[in-house]
């Protein structure tokens, strides 16, 4: 599987930012893991069948 990163510029509204800010900080998670982890979960099944076995 390949892991190549893609750089993204992202706006957001305040309130939502500021929110994931907090959760962020209550799973000692950096901003940037916390979205990938947010969306990975939210990919919830599908992700298994994008990959190769």
């Amino acid at each position: 599987m390949d892991h190549e990163e893609v750089r993204i510029t992202l706006r957001l509204p305040a309130d939502l930012h500021a929110w994931l800010v907090s959760e962020a900080k209550h799973a000692r998670r950096s901003l940037n893991s916390e979205i990938v982890h947010r969306l990975e979960a939210g990919r919830g099944n599908d992700s298994a069948d994008d990959q190769s076995p």
